[in-house]
Protein backbone atom coordinates (compact mmCIF):
# COMPACT_ATOMS: atom_id res chain seq x y z
CA UNK A 1 0.00 0.00 0.00
CA UNK A 2 1.01 3.61 -0.62
CA UNK A 3 -0.10 6.86 0.98
CA UNK A 4 -1.12 10.19 -0.50
CA UNK A 5 -0.19 13.23 1.60
CA UNK A 6 -2.07 16.49 1.15
CA UNK A 7 -0.35 19.62 2.49
CA UNK A 8 -1.97 23.04 2.33
CA UNK A 9 -0.42 26.47 2.84
CA UNK A 10 -1.00 26.23 6.59
CA UNK A 11 0.91 23.50 8.46
CA UNK A 12 -2.29 22.22 10.08
CA UNK A 13 -4.01 21.81 6.71
CA UNK A 14 -2.73 18.34 6.07
CA UNK A 15 -3.71 14.67 5.87
CA UNK A 16 -2.23 11.32 4.97
CA UNK A 17 -4.52 8.66 3.45
CA UNK A 18 -3.86 5.12 2.32
CA UNK A 19 -4.41 4.12 -1.31
CA UNK A 20 -5.76 0.64 -2.08
CA UNK A 21 -5.30 -1.20 -5.37
CA UNK A 22 -8.51 -1.36 -7.36
CA UNK A 23 -10.38 1.16 -5.20
CA UNK A 24 -10.61 4.57 -6.98
CA UNK A 25 -11.16 7.68 -4.87
CA UNK A 26 -12.10 11.27 -5.69
CA UNK A 27 -10.38 14.41 -4.47
CA UNK A 28 -12.72 17.28 -3.81
CA UNK A 29 -14.89 19.21 -1.38
CA UNK A 30 -18.12 17.22 -1.77
CA UNK A 31 -19.26 14.54 0.71
CA UNK A 32 -17.65 11.12 0.24
CA UNK A 33 -14.56 12.68 -1.36
CA UNK A 34 -11.07 12.87 0.08
CA UNK A 35 -11.55 16.43 1.35
CA UNK A 36 -9.40 19.53 1.09
CA UNK A 37 -11.87 21.90 2.69
CA UNK A 38 -9.12 24.44 3.44
CA UNK A 39 -8.49 25.17 -0.27
CA UNK A 40 -11.34 26.83 -2.19
CA UNK A 41 -9.52 26.29 -5.49
CA UNK A 42 -10.30 22.58 -5.23
CA UNK A 43 -13.68 21.84 -6.82
CA UNK A 44 -16.39 19.69 -5.25
CA UNK A 45 -15.20 16.77 -7.38
CA UNK A 46 -11.83 17.66 -8.81
CA UNK A 47 -9.86 14.52 -9.69
CA UNK A 48 -10.21 10.73 -9.69
CA UNK A 49 -7.27 8.75 -8.31
CA UNK A 50 -6.52 5.08 -9.04
CA UNK A 51 -3.59 3.20 -7.48
CA UNK A 52 -2.39 0.16 -9.46
CA UNK A 53 0.26 -0.96 -6.99
CA UNK A 54 3.11 0.80 -8.81
CA UNK A 55 1.86 4.21 -9.90
CA UNK A 56 -1.00 6.58 -9.15
CA UNK A 57 -3.26 7.40 -12.11
CA UNK A 58 -4.78 10.88 -11.86
CA UNK A 59 -7.68 12.05 -14.06
CA UNK A 60 -9.09 15.57 -13.83
CA UNK A 61 -12.89 15.45 -13.73
CA UNK A 62 -15.06 17.54 -16.09
CA UNK A 63 -16.46 19.71 -13.29
CA UNK A 64 -13.04 20.85 -12.02
CA UNK A 65 -12.68 24.63 -12.30
CA UNK A 66 -8.90 24.92 -11.82
CA UNK A 67 -6.05 22.97 -13.47
CA UNK A 68 -3.80 20.35 -11.87
CA UNK A 69 -0.10 21.24 -12.09
CA UNK A 70 2.68 18.69 -12.53
CA UNK A 71 6.22 20.10 -12.56
CA UNK A 72 4.76 23.57 -13.18
CA UNK A 73 2.57 22.57 -16.16
CA UNK A 74 -1.22 22.04 -16.21
CA UNK A 75 -1.99 18.40 -17.01
CA UNK A 76 -5.43 16.73 -17.09
CA UNK A 77 -4.39 13.05 -17.12
CA UNK A 78 -1.08 11.73 -15.79
CA UNK A 79 0.68 9.18 -13.60
CA UNK A 80 2.64 9.76 -10.41
CA UNK A 81 5.36 7.52 -8.96
CA UNK A 82 6.25 7.35 -5.24
CA UNK A 83 8.20 10.47 -4.27
CA UNK A 84 6.51 12.63 -6.94
CA UNK A 85 3.76 15.19 -6.41
CA UNK A 86 1.11 17.35 -8.08
CA UNK A 87 -0.53 20.63 -7.06
CA UNK A 88 -4.11 21.91 -7.02
CA UNK A 89 -4.54 25.50 -5.88
CA UNK A 90 -2.37 25.94 -2.79
CA UNK A 91 -2.34 22.25 -1.88
CA UNK A 92 0.46 19.83 -2.73
CA UNK A 93 -0.35 16.13 -3.05
CA UNK A 94 2.65 13.83 -2.57
CA UNK A 95 2.70 10.08 -3.23
CA UNK A 96 4.80 8.16 -0.73
CA UNK A 97 5.52 4.54 0.05
CA UNK A 98 6.89 5.14 3.55
CA UNK A 99 6.36 2.22 5.88
CA UNK A 100 5.96 2.28 9.63
CA UNK A 101 6.92 -0.78 11.65
CA UNK A 102 6.43 -1.29 15.36
CA UNK A 103 9.72 -2.72 16.60
CA UNK A 104 11.54 -4.05 19.64
CA UNK A 105 14.82 -2.72 18.23
CA UNK A 106 14.20 0.72 19.67
CA UNK A 107 16.88 1.38 22.32
CA UNK A 108 16.12 1.22 26.03
CA UNK A 109 15.16 4.73 27.16
CA UNK A 110 17.35 6.82 29.44
CA UNK A 111 14.26 7.75 31.46
CA UNK A 112 10.79 6.22 31.84
CA UNK A 113 7.86 7.72 33.64
CA UNK A 114 4.20 6.70 33.99
CA UNK A 115 1.20 8.99 34.41
CA UNK A 116 -2.20 7.81 35.56
CA UNK A 117 -5.32 9.10 33.86
CA UNK A 118 -6.52 10.66 37.10
CA UNK A 119 -3.22 12.51 37.60
CA UNK A 120 -3.24 13.97 34.08
CA UNK A 121 -6.87 15.05 34.39
CA UNK A 122 -6.20 16.83 37.69
CA UNK A 123 -3.12 18.83 36.68
CA UNK A 124 -3.49 22.24 35.08
CA UNK A 125 -2.18 23.22 31.65
CA UNK A 126 0.92 25.38 31.89
CA UNK A 127 0.23 26.95 28.50
CA UNK A 128 -3.46 26.73 27.63
CA UNK A 129 -3.85 28.63 24.35
CA UNK A 130 -3.12 26.21 21.51
CA UNK A 131 -4.20 23.11 23.40
CA UNK A 132 -7.59 24.51 24.41
CA UNK A 133 -8.31 25.79 20.88
CA UNK A 134 -7.65 22.39 19.36
CA UNK A 135 -9.50 20.50 22.10
CA UNK A 136 -12.54 22.65 21.39
CA UNK A 137 -12.69 21.16 17.89
CA UNK A 138 -12.19 17.56 19.09
CA UNK A 139 -15.84 16.47 19.51
CA UNK A 140 -16.77 17.81 16.06
CA UNK A 141 -13.70 16.19 14.47
CA UNK A 142 -14.45 12.77 15.95
CA UNK A 143 -18.24 12.75 15.68
CA UNK A 144 -18.11 14.02 12.09
CA UNK A 145 -16.05 11.04 10.88
CA UNK A 146 -18.14 8.69 8.74
CA UNK A 147 -15.95 5.62 9.33
CA UNK A 148 -13.17 4.35 11.57
CA UNK A 149 -10.57 5.00 8.87
CA UNK A 150 -11.76 8.60 8.49
CA UNK A 151 -11.76 8.92 12.28
CA UNK A 152 -8.12 7.77 12.43
CA UNK A 153 -7.08 10.34 9.81
CA UNK A 154 -8.84 13.17 11.60
CA UNK A 155 -7.52 12.20 15.01
CA UNK A 156 -3.88 12.00 13.94
CA UNK A 157 -4.17 15.34 12.13
CA UNK A 158 -5.61 16.90 15.27
CA UNK A 159 -2.79 15.48 17.44
CA UNK A 160 -0.11 16.94 15.19
CA UNK A 161 -1.94 20.29 15.23
CA UNK A 162 -2.28 20.34 19.02
CA UNK A 163 1.24 19.06 19.78
CA UNK A 164 3.70 21.39 18.01
CA UNK A 165 6.76 19.48 19.27
CA UNK A 166 5.45 16.13 18.04
CA UNK A 167 7.28 14.88 14.99
CA UNK A 168 4.93 11.93 14.43
CA UNK A 169 1.73 10.49 15.83
CA UNK A 170 -0.07 7.19 15.39
CA UNK A 171 -3.26 5.49 16.45
CA UNK A 172 -2.41 1.88 17.31
CA UNK A 173 -4.39 -1.22 18.27
CA UNK A 174 -3.10 -4.16 20.33
CA UNK A 175 -4.90 -7.47 20.02
CA UNK A 176 -4.71 -9.76 23.05
CA UNK A 177 -2.22 -7.54 24.94
CA UNK A 178 -1.71 -10.12 27.69
CA UNK A 179 -0.12 -12.59 25.26
CA UNK A 180 3.67 -12.85 25.15
CA UNK A 181 3.92 -11.39 21.62
CA UNK A 182 0.58 -9.78 20.81
CA UNK A 183 -0.23 -8.30 17.41
CA UNK A 184 0.14 -4.53 17.15
CA UNK A 185 -1.61 -2.79 14.25
CA UNK A 186 -0.99 0.82 13.23
CA UNK A 187 -4.47 2.07 12.37
CA UNK A 188 -3.12 5.36 11.00
CA UNK A 189 -0.02 7.49 11.34
CA UNK A 190 1.51 10.69 10.03
CA UNK A 191 4.56 12.81 10.65
CA UNK A 192 5.75 16.31 10.02
CA UNK A 193 7.69 16.92 6.86
CA UNK A 194 10.78 18.09 8.77
CA UNK A 195 11.10 14.80 10.64
CA UNK A 196 14.05 12.75 9.33
CA UNK A 197 14.55 9.00 9.18
CA UNK A 198 12.09 6.15 9.48
CA UNK A 199 9.26 6.39 12.01
CA UNK A 200 9.65 3.31 14.20
CA UNK A 201 7.25 3.17 17.17
CA UNK A 202 8.51 1.25 20.19
CA UNK A 203 6.71 -2.05 20.77
CA UNK A 204 7.99 -2.08 24.34
CA UNK A 205 6.48 1.35 25.05
CA UNK A 206 3.10 0.54 23.45
CA UNK A 207 2.67 -2.76 25.28
CA UNK A 208 3.76 -1.27 28.59
CA UNK A 209 1.15 1.50 28.29
CA UNK A 210 -1.73 -0.74 27.16
CA UNK A 211 -1.01 -3.35 29.85
CA UNK A 212 -0.62 -0.77 32.62
CA UNK A 213 -3.59 1.23 31.33
CA UNK A 214 -1.57 4.36 31.99
CA UNK A 215 0.35 6.84 29.89
CA UNK A 216 4.03 5.84 29.67
CA UNK A 217 6.78 8.26 28.60
CA UNK A 218 10.21 7.22 27.29
CA UNK A 219 13.05 9.75 27.00
CA UNK A 220 16.15 8.83 24.98
CA UNK A 221 17.91 12.21 24.84
CA UNK A 222 19.50 12.93 28.24
CA UNK A 223 20.42 16.39 29.42
CA UNK A 224 24.01 15.75 28.41
CA UNK A 225 24.14 16.08 24.64
CA UNK A 226 27.15 13.75 24.53
CA UNK A 227 24.87 10.87 25.57
CA UNK A 228 22.54 11.40 22.63
CA UNK A 229 21.97 8.03 20.94
CA UNK A 230 22.16 7.08 17.29
CA UNK A 231 18.42 6.43 17.53
CA UNK A 232 17.83 10.10 18.32
CA UNK A 233 19.96 11.21 15.40
CA UNK A 234 18.44 8.82 12.85
CA UNK A 235 14.82 9.34 13.76
CA UNK A 236 14.78 12.91 15.02
CA UNK A 237 13.16 11.58 18.22
CA UNK A 238 14.13 12.53 21.78
CA UNK A 239 10.99 11.23 23.46
CA UNK A 240 7.86 9.22 22.85
CA UNK A 241 4.81 8.41 24.90
CA UNK A 242 1.79 6.19 24.53
CA UNK A 243 -1.62 6.90 26.06
CA UNK A 244 -4.21 4.11 26.25
CA UNK A 245 -7.74 4.73 25.00
CA UNK A 246 -10.36 3.30 27.36
CA UNK A 247 -13.90 2.11 26.80
CA UNK A 248 -15.45 -0.96 25.20
CA UNK A 249 -15.37 0.49 21.69
CA UNK A 250 -11.61 1.19 21.82
CA UNK A 251 -10.28 -1.87 23.66
CA UNK A 252 -6.56 -2.23 23.05
CA UNK A 253 -6.24 1.16 21.36
CA UNK A 254 -3.47 3.59 22.14
CA UNK A 255 -2.24 6.98 20.96
CA UNK A 256 1.52 7.02 20.23
CA UNK A 257 3.34 10.37 19.95
CA UNK A 258 7.05 10.99 19.35
CA UNK A 259 9.09 14.19 19.04
CA UNK A 260 12.08 16.27 20.06
CA UNK A 261 12.73 18.70 22.86
CA UNK A 262 14.78 21.26 20.95
CA UNK A 263 17.31 21.54 18.17
CA UNK A 264 19.25 23.94 20.34
CA UNK A 265 21.75 21.63 22.07
CA UNK A 266 22.61 24.31 24.61
CA UNK A 267 18.97 24.42 25.69
CA UNK A 268 18.59 20.64 26.11
CA UNK A 269 19.49 20.68 29.82
CA UNK A 270 16.76 23.23 30.39
CA UNK A 271 13.93 21.66 28.38
CA UNK A 272 14.51 17.89 28.43
CA UNK A 273 12.79 17.39 31.80
CA UNK A 274 9.91 14.92 31.27
CA UNK A 275 7.69 17.21 33.35
CA UNK A 276 7.96 19.68 30.48
CA UNK A 277 5.82 17.26 28.46
CA UNK A 278 2.96 17.25 30.92
CA UNK A 279 0.90 19.64 28.79
CA UNK A 280 1.31 17.31 25.79
CA UNK A 281 0.44 14.28 27.90
CA UNK A 282 -2.62 16.00 29.37
CA UNK A 283 -3.75 17.06 25.89
CA UNK A 284 -3.38 13.50 24.62
CA UNK A 285 -5.16 12.07 27.66
CA UNK A 286 -8.13 14.39 27.09
CA UNK A 287 -8.12 13.42 23.42
CA UNK A 288 -8.14 9.73 24.35
CA UNK A 289 -10.96 10.25 26.88
CA UNK A 290 -13.09 12.14 24.36
CA UNK A 291 -12.39 9.55 21.66
CA UNK A 292 -13.38 6.74 24.02
CA UNK A 293 -16.61 8.43 25.09
CA UNK A 294 -17.74 9.32 21.58
CA UNK A 295 -16.93 5.88 20.14
CA UNK A 296 -18.76 4.20 23.02
CA UNK A 297 -21.80 6.36 22.26
CA UNK A 298 -21.52 5.53 18.57
CA UNK A 299 -21.23 1.81 19.37
CA UNK A 300 -24.37 1.98 21.51
CA UNK A 301 -26.18 3.82 18.72
CA UNK A 302 -25.17 1.12 16.23
CA UNK A 303 -26.23 -1.60 18.65
CA UNK A 304 -29.55 0.14 19.18
CA UNK A 305 -30.01 0.51 15.43
CA UNK A 306 -29.21 -3.17 15.01
CA UNK A 307 -31.65 -4.16 17.73
CA UNK A 308 -34.35 -1.99 16.13
CA UNK A 309 -34.45 -4.46 13.25
CA UNK A 310 -35.86 -7.01 15.66
CA UNK A 311 -37.44 -5.15 18.58
CA UNK A 312 -40.32 -2.72 18.81
CA UNK A 313 -39.65 0.79 20.16
CA UNK A 314 -41.39 -0.15 23.43
CA UNK A 315 -39.01 -3.06 23.98
CA UNK A 316 -36.00 -0.96 23.01
CA UNK A 317 -37.01 1.68 25.54
CA UNK A 318 -37.17 -0.95 28.28
CA UNK A 319 -33.73 -2.27 27.33
CA UNK A 320 -31.92 1.07 27.53
CA UNK A 321 -28.74 0.84 29.59
CA UNK A 322 -28.67 -2.97 29.49
CA UNK A 323 -25.68 -4.81 28.03
CA UNK A 324 -26.81 -6.08 24.57
CA UNK A 325 -24.87 -9.32 25.03
CA UNK A 326 -26.89 -10.05 28.14
CA UNK A 327 -30.10 -9.13 26.37
CA UNK A 328 -29.39 -11.35 23.38
CA UNK A 329 -28.09 -14.34 25.37
CA UNK A 330 -30.19 -17.46 24.55
CA UNK A 331 -32.48 -18.68 27.33
CA UNK A 332 -35.53 -20.88 27.70
CA UNK A 333 -38.80 -19.00 28.04
CA UNK A 334 -42.51 -19.07 27.23
CA UNK A 335 -43.16 -17.62 23.78
CA UNK A 336 -45.86 -17.23 21.18
CA UNK A 337 -44.57 -17.73 17.63
CA UNK A 338 -46.18 -16.39 14.45
CA UNK A 339 -45.39 -17.56 10.92
CA UNK A 340 -46.80 -15.54 8.03
CA UNK A 341 -46.47 -16.87 4.50
CA UNK A 342 -47.01 -14.69 1.45
CA UNK A 343 -49.29 -16.38 -1.07
CA UNK A 344 -49.29 -15.60 -4.77
CA UNK A 345 -45.51 -15.15 -5.03
CA UNK A 346 -44.97 -18.01 -7.51
CA UNK A 347 -47.72 -16.79 -9.82
CA UNK A 348 -46.36 -13.25 -9.73
CA UNK A 349 -42.83 -14.56 -10.41
CA UNK A 350 -43.99 -16.06 -13.69
CA UNK A 351 -45.94 -12.97 -14.66
CA UNK A 352 -43.10 -10.60 -13.75
CA UNK A 353 -40.15 -12.45 -15.30
CA UNK A 354 -39.19 -9.27 -17.20
CA UNK A 355 -39.42 -7.04 -14.13
CA UNK A 356 -37.83 -8.94 -11.26
CA UNK A 357 -36.77 -5.76 -9.45
CA UNK A 358 -40.35 -4.57 -9.56
CA UNK A 359 -41.51 -7.92 -8.18
CA UNK A 360 -38.88 -7.74 -5.44
CA UNK A 361 -40.17 -4.31 -4.46
CA UNK A 362 -43.76 -5.61 -4.26
CA UNK A 363 -42.72 -8.63 -2.19
CA UNK A 364 -40.68 -6.38 0.12
CA UNK A 365 -43.71 -4.14 0.66
CA UNK A 366 -45.88 -7.19 1.35
CA UNK A 367 -43.43 -8.61 3.88
CA UNK A 368 -43.13 -5.11 5.33
CA UNK A 369 -46.80 -5.27 6.34
CA UNK A 370 -46.02 -8.38 8.40
CA UNK A 371 -42.85 -7.04 10.02
CA UNK A 372 -44.53 -3.71 10.86
CA UNK A 373 -47.45 -5.38 12.64
CA UNK A 374 -45.13 -7.75 14.54
CA UNK A 375 -43.11 -4.84 15.87
CA UNK A 376 -46.23 -2.71 16.40
CA UNK A 377 -47.49 -5.35 18.83
CA UNK A 378 -44.19 -5.46 20.75
CA UNK A 379 -42.90 -8.60 19.04
CA UNK A 380 -39.44 -9.61 17.88
CA UNK A 381 -38.75 -10.09 14.20
CA UNK A 382 -37.12 -13.49 14.21
CA UNK A 383 -36.34 -14.60 10.69
CA UNK A 384 -37.30 -14.79 7.02
CA UNK A 385 -37.90 -18.11 5.28
CA UNK A 386 -38.19 -17.40 1.56
CA UNK A 387 -41.38 -15.36 1.24
CA UNK A 388 -42.43 -16.06 4.84
CA UNK A 389 -41.66 -14.04 7.97
CA UNK A 390 -41.48 -15.23 11.57
CA UNK A 391 -42.03 -13.19 14.71
CA UNK A 392 -42.32 -14.07 18.36
CA UNK A 393 -43.35 -12.65 21.74
CA UNK A 394 -42.20 -13.37 25.30
CA UNK A 395 -38.52 -12.44 24.87
CA UNK A 396 -36.31 -10.55 25.71
CA UNK A 397 -38.87 -9.27 28.23
CA UNK A 398 -41.60 -11.48 29.74
CA UNK A 399 -45.00 -10.79 28.15
CA UNK A 400 -47.95 -12.43 29.94
CA UNK A 401 -50.15 -11.37 27.02
CA UNK A 402 -47.75 -12.73 24.36
CA UNK A 403 -50.46 -14.89 22.73
CA UNK A 404 -52.91 -11.98 22.61
CA UNK A 405 -50.29 -9.73 21.01
CA UNK A 406 -49.50 -12.36 18.39
CA UNK A 407 -53.18 -12.75 17.53
CA UNK A 408 -53.75 -8.99 17.29
CA UNK A 409 -50.77 -8.73 14.94
CA UNK A 410 -52.19 -11.56 12.79
CA UNK A 411 -55.61 -9.91 12.58
CA UNK A 412 -54.03 -6.58 11.61
CA UNK A 413 -52.03 -8.27 8.86
CA UNK A 414 -55.16 -9.99 7.54
CA UNK A 415 -57.10 -6.72 7.63
CA UNK A 416 -54.46 -4.80 5.70
CA UNK A 417 -54.23 -7.39 2.94
CA UNK A 418 -58.04 -7.58 2.75
CA UNK A 419 -58.14 -3.81 2.31
CA UNK A 420 -55.55 -3.74 -0.47
CA UNK A 421 -57.43 -6.51 -2.29
CA UNK A 422 -60.14 -3.93 -3.00
CA UNK A 423 -57.74 -1.63 -4.86
CA UNK A 424 -56.60 -2.79 -8.30
CA UNK A 425 -53.66 -0.38 -8.47
CA UNK A 426 -52.20 -1.30 -5.06
CA UNK A 427 -48.81 -3.10 -5.13
CA UNK A 428 -50.18 -5.67 -2.68
CA UNK A 429 -53.23 -6.54 -4.76
CA UNK A 430 -53.52 -10.31 -5.43
CA UNK A 431 -51.19 -11.17 -2.56
CA UNK A 432 -52.74 -13.19 0.26
CA UNK A 433 -51.33 -14.52 3.53
CA UNK A 434 -51.51 -17.66 5.62
CA UNK A 435 -50.66 -17.28 9.31
CA UNK A 436 -49.95 -19.88 11.99
CA UNK A 437 -49.55 -19.13 15.71
CA UNK A 438 -48.45 -21.48 18.51
CA UNK A 439 -47.57 -20.95 22.17
CA UNK A 440 -45.11 -22.93 24.31
CA UNK A 441 -41.59 -23.24 25.74
CA UNK A 442 -38.64 -22.41 23.50
CA UNK A 443 -35.06 -21.16 23.53
CA UNK A 444 -34.91 -17.56 22.30
CA UNK A 445 -31.91 -15.31 21.72
CA UNK A 446 -28.86 -14.91 19.52
CA UNK A 447 -28.50 -18.41 18.11
CA UNK A 448 -26.15 -19.77 15.44
CA UNK A 449 -22.62 -20.87 14.64
CA UNK A 450 -19.24 -19.15 14.81
CA UNK A 451 -19.71 -17.98 11.22
CA UNK A 452 -23.32 -16.82 11.39
CA UNK A 453 -25.65 -15.81 14.19
CA UNK A 454 -29.14 -14.36 14.23
CA UNK A 455 -31.83 -13.45 16.72
CA UNK A 456 -34.38 -16.24 16.56
CA UNK A 457 -36.31 -18.85 18.55
CA UNK A 458 -35.81 -22.60 18.66
CA UNK A 459 -38.01 -25.46 19.82
CA UNK A 460 -41.04 -27.65 18.96
CA UNK A 461 -43.40 -24.69 19.28
CA UNK A 462 -41.66 -23.06 16.30
CA UNK A 463 -42.20 -26.15 14.17
CA UNK A 464 -45.85 -26.25 15.24
CA UNK A 465 -46.43 -22.61 14.27
CA UNK A 466 -44.86 -23.33 10.89
CA UNK A 467 -47.07 -26.40 10.44
CA UNK A 468 -50.17 -24.38 11.33
CA UNK A 469 -49.22 -21.81 8.72
CA UNK A 470 -48.91 -24.64 6.17
CA UNK A 471 -52.33 -26.03 7.22
CA UNK A 472 -54.00 -22.75 6.25
CA UNK A 473 -53.70 -23.92 2.63
CA UNK A 474 -55.30 -27.29 3.42
CA UNK A 475 -58.07 -25.98 5.68
CA UNK A 476 -58.65 -22.77 3.65
CA UNK A 477 -58.42 -20.59 6.78
CA UNK A 478 -56.25 -17.41 6.72
CA UNK A 479 -55.19 -17.70 10.40
CA UNK A 480 -54.83 -20.90 12.45
CA UNK A 481 -53.76 -21.16 16.10
CA UNK A 482 -53.00 -24.01 18.47
CA UNK A 483 -55.02 -24.97 21.54
CA UNK A 484 -52.82 -23.13 24.09
CA UNK A 485 -53.11 -19.90 22.15
CA UNK A 486 -56.87 -20.38 21.79
CA UNK A 487 -57.31 -20.79 25.55
CA UNK A 488 -55.52 -17.49 26.21
CA UNK A 489 -57.53 -15.65 23.55
CA UNK A 490 -60.86 -16.96 24.91
CA UNK A 491 -59.92 -15.71 28.38
CA UNK A 492 -58.35 -12.36 27.47
CA UNK A 493 -60.01 -11.07 24.28
CA UNK A 494 -63.63 -10.11 23.87
CA UNK A 495 -65.64 -11.03 20.73
CA UNK A 496 -65.47 -7.35 19.79
CA UNK A 497 -61.72 -7.83 19.21
CA UNK A 498 -61.50 -11.41 17.89
CA UNK A 499 -63.56 -14.55 17.42
CA UNK A 500 -62.52 -18.20 17.42
CA UNK A 501 -63.76 -21.26 15.57
CA UNK A 502 -62.59 -24.76 16.38
CA UNK A 503 -61.85 -26.25 12.97
CA UNK A 504 -60.66 -29.85 13.49
CA UNK A 505 -58.44 -32.21 15.44
CA UNK A 506 -55.65 -33.30 13.13
CA UNK A 507 -52.41 -35.24 13.11
CA UNK A 508 -49.94 -33.10 11.14
CA UNK A 509 -47.94 -34.85 8.45
CA UNK A 510 -44.68 -36.21 9.89
CA UNK A 511 -45.71 -35.61 13.54
CA UNK A 512 -47.02 -38.07 16.13
CA UNK A 513 -49.00 -35.62 18.23
CA UNK A 514 -52.64 -34.60 17.76
CA UNK A 515 -53.41 -30.90 17.43
CA UNK A 516 -56.73 -29.17 17.94
CA UNK A 517 -56.70 -26.46 15.31
CA UNK A 518 -58.65 -23.24 15.80
CA UNK A 519 -59.32 -20.45 13.33
CA UNK A 520 -58.76 -16.87 14.47
CA UNK A 521 -61.42 -14.58 12.98
CA UNK A 522 -62.07 -10.82 13.01
CA UNK A 523 -65.10 -9.53 14.96
CA UNK A 524 -68.43 -9.76 13.17
CA UNK A 525 -68.38 -6.00 12.53
CA UNK A 526 -65.32 -6.46 10.30
CA UNK A 527 -66.28 -9.84 8.84
CA UNK A 528 -70.09 -10.10 8.67
CA UNK A 529 -69.91 -12.88 6.07
CA UNK A 530 -69.60 -15.38 8.92
CA UNK A 531 -72.00 -14.76 11.79
CA UNK A 532 -71.71 -16.06 15.33
CA UNK A 533 -74.55 -18.48 14.53
CA UNK A 534 -72.57 -19.80 11.56
CA UNK A 535 -69.61 -20.43 13.87
CA UNK A 536 -71.88 -22.20 16.37
CA UNK A 537 -73.33 -24.43 13.62
CA UNK A 538 -69.84 -25.33 12.45
CA UNK A 539 -68.58 -26.21 15.94
CA UNK A 540 -71.70 -28.32 16.61
CA UNK A 541 -70.99 -30.18 13.38
CA UNK A 542 -67.40 -30.70 14.54
CA UNK A 543 -68.62 -32.16 17.83
CA UNK A 544 -70.89 -34.52 15.89
CA UNK A 545 -67.93 -35.55 13.75
CA UNK A 546 -65.72 -36.21 16.79
CA UNK A 547 -68.38 -38.41 18.43
CA UNK A 548 -69.13 -40.41 15.27
CA UNK A 549 -72.46 -38.80 14.27
CA UNK A 550 -71.30 -38.05 10.76
CA UNK A 551 -74.71 -37.77 9.05
CA UNK A 552 -75.77 -35.08 11.53
CA UNK A 553 -72.39 -33.37 11.08
CA UNK A 554 -72.76 -33.43 7.29
CA UNK A 555 -76.25 -31.97 7.48
CA UNK A 556 -75.29 -29.21 9.90
CA UNK A 557 -72.24 -28.18 7.85
CA UNK A 558 -74.63 -27.27 5.03
CA UNK A 559 -76.11 -24.57 7.28
CA UNK A 560 -72.78 -22.70 7.07
CA UNK A 561 -72.68 -20.28 4.08
CA UNK A 562 -71.34 -21.82 0.87
CA UNK A 563 -68.81 -18.98 0.62
CA UNK A 564 -67.04 -20.30 3.71
CA UNK A 565 -64.33 -22.57 2.36
CA UNK A 566 -63.25 -23.84 5.78
CA UNK A 567 -66.29 -26.09 5.96
CA UNK A 568 -65.16 -27.77 2.71
CA UNK A 569 -62.41 -29.63 4.55
CA UNK A 570 -64.82 -31.51 6.86
CA UNK A 571 -67.53 -31.84 4.19
CA UNK A 572 -65.16 -33.50 1.73
CA UNK A 573 -63.61 -35.69 4.44
CA UNK A 574 -67.06 -36.98 5.49
CA UNK A 575 -68.14 -37.51 1.88
CA UNK A 576 -64.98 -39.46 1.06
CA UNK A 577 -65.92 -41.94 3.82
CA UNK A 578 -69.59 -42.22 2.73
CA UNK A 579 -70.62 -40.32 5.88
CA UNK A 580 -69.54 -43.33 7.97
CA UNK A 581 -66.77 -43.18 10.58
CA UNK A 582 -63.95 -45.68 9.99
CA UNK A 583 -63.28 -48.42 12.53
CA UNK A 584 -61.46 -47.22 15.67
CA UNK A 585 -62.37 -43.63 14.87
CA UNK A 586 -60.76 -41.39 17.51
CA UNK A 587 -61.75 -38.02 16.11
CA UNK A 588 -58.26 -37.27 14.68
CA UNK A 589 -57.92 -36.55 10.97
CA UNK A 590 -54.45 -37.50 9.64
CA UNK A 591 -53.00 -35.01 7.17
CA UNK A 592 -51.20 -36.45 4.15
CA UNK A 593 -49.22 -33.31 3.30
CA UNK A 594 -47.62 -30.34 5.03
Amino acid sequence: MADLIAQGADAQHRWRRTLIVGRPVVLGRAPNCWPTSWDDRVSRQHAELSWNGQRLLVRQLPGARNPIFVKGRPVANFEVAPGEHFVIGETTFTLTDERVNVSLDVPVPVQQQTFSSQYLQNIQFRHTGAHIDVLGRLPEVISGASSDSELSVRLVNLLLTGLPRAGAAALVSVKNPEEKRPTIEVLHWDRRLMMVGEFQPSERLILDSIRRRESVLHVWNAADAANSSAFTVSQGVDWAFCTPVGGKACQGWGIYVAGRFSDDRAAIAEVSDPNDLRDDLKFTELTATTLSALRDVRMLERQRAGLSQFFSPVVLEALQGVDPEMVLAPRETEVSVLFCDLRGFSRHSEQSAEDLLGLLNRVSQALGVTTHQIREQGGVLGDFHGDAAMGFWGWPLPQPDAAVRACLAALAIRAQFAETAQREDDPLTDFRVGIGIATGRAVAGKIGTVDQVKVTVFGPVVNLASRLEGMTKILHAPILIDERTAIVVRNQLSPKSARLRRVAVVKPYGLDRRVEVTELLPPVSEYPGLTDQNIADYETALDDLLTGRWSQAFERLHRVPAEDRVKDFLTIFIAQHNRTPPENWNGVIPLTMK
